[in-house]
Order: structure tokens, then sequence, then C-alpha cells
């Protein structure tokens, strides 16, 4: 059985998701794109998941400029519970 990855939010704002924000995953020090939270000077929000901080969300996403397109890609734009974006209609024998 595959497991279910919770993915959380490291930004560059301090007080709350802002400006560029990024897939992180608790117990590590980069976020799913690889950059290092450290040196990259981002701040983690283990509170809020990584659906919430989508613009298209509404909500703490307010203040979120630009979202990570790697950390996008990677842990995806849509909620858990959603389809997938395809669905092979006929495929080959």
């Amino acid at each position: 059985m595959a497991r279910t990855r919770r993915y959380d939010v490291a930004a560059s704002g301090r007080w709350l998701p802002a400006g560029e924000v990024h897939a992180w995953e608790q117990g590590r020090n980069e976020t799913v794109c690889g950059l290092s939270l450290h040196r990259s000077g981002l701040s983690r929000f283990p509170a809020v998941t990584w659906t919430d901080a989508l613009p298209e969300s509404g909500g703490v996403a307010d203040a979120v400029r630009r979202v990570c397109p790697r950390c996008a890609a990677a842990a995806g734009r849509r909620g858990a519970d959603s389809r997938p974006a395809w669905r092979r209609v006929n495929p080959r024998p």
C-alpha cells in the first residue's frame, strides 16, 4: 500500500506564508525541490498544509506571491481527494 505524503509549507515570509512558498516535509531540512531551509532563509510553517498555501485555495494564501513550480510538480497543485488531471479512455492492447 502506498504511503500518502503530507507536505507542509516553507516560505520567505516570517509571520505567515508569504512571498515565495515551497513544499516541505517535517523532519527534513530541505524543501521538496531541494533548497536548504537555512541557507535560503525560509521559515517553516508546520501548521499550514501545502494545499492551504496555494492561491486558488484562499485562506492563508492571501500573501503568497509565487508558488515554486518544482514543488508544485512534486507535491501537486490539487488536494489529495481530487481526480487525476487526465484519464486514458482507449488504451492500446
